[in-house]
């Protein structure tokens, strides 16, 4: 008789809940459709055969349960708008300005190249090979030693014999040593932003020089 009389409480209790029925979101009128079936089925039982408390304490136990993951979606959804226009901000500051990102590229234009290079550690010695589409040595720079990250370098056109380097597209590799011992060294071109795209996947930077860049993959801004 017990069981009854806290089943027929919670029905009460239940139904006042479901009977405050302001003006509701999607979300919670899928509760009110849940509550409002959960207090039918109370109401409609069996007085000898009541529904058990620990099972209707479950049952409301899981609509809370999807409740939460709800709000959570919702936050989470929030959050990341604010991360994709805090990235459109970031990425719009950068028109006009000079990139560093991976690749090989080193365009020589009015005598000036520049590059870069990303060190996963300090560095005794780098050395920047230049060439020219062919493979040809044009000339070699002697960075000396380095910390660890990205180091930016130029070229001012002028190979290793001391003549000057048509303008054009060249190329570079890096060599870096520690100890005797060479380590990781990732060459970097450069590239000067003009426009951005922003898609799904977040910002792409438009740059004469690399070409499209998404915003990730920038190393050093200069």
């Amino acid at each position: 008789m017990s069981t009854v009389q806290g089943t027929t409480s919670a029905s009460q209790l239940l139904g006042s809940y479901a009977g405050t029925t302001a003006t509701k979101s999607a979300s919670e009128e899928g509760q009110d459709r849940f509550l409002k079936l959960l207090v039918t089925q109370m109401q409609n039982q069996d007085p000898l055969n009541p529904l058990d408390n620990a099972a209707v304490t479950s049952q409301l136990a899981q609509l809370s349960t999807v409740d939460g993951i709800n709000k959570l979606n919702t936050t989470v959804q929030a959050l990341s708008a604010s991360y994709a226009q805090s990235q459109s901000m970031q990425a719009a500051s950068l028109i006009g300005r000079g990139v560093l990102a991976p690749g090989a590229s080193l365009p020589l234009q009015s005598g000036v190249a520049m590059g870069g290079v990303e060190l996963s550690q300090p560095a005794d010695g780098v050395v920047v090979t230049v060439s020219d589409q062919a493979g040809n040595v044009q000339q070699s720079i002697d960075l000396g030693p380095q910390k660890a990250g990205v180091v930016a370098f130029q070229w001012d056109g002028v190979r290793s014999d001391g003549t000057a380097a048509a303008d054009g597209a060249y190329t570079f590799s890096v060599k870096a040593a520690q100890g005797g011992n060479n380590i990781k060294a990732d060459q970097l071109a450069y590239g000067q932003v003009g426009s951005v795209t922003l898609g799904a996947q977040g910002a792409t930077l438009n740059t004469t020089g690399l070409g499209a860049v998404a915003l990730s993959l920038i190393k050093q801004i200069l």
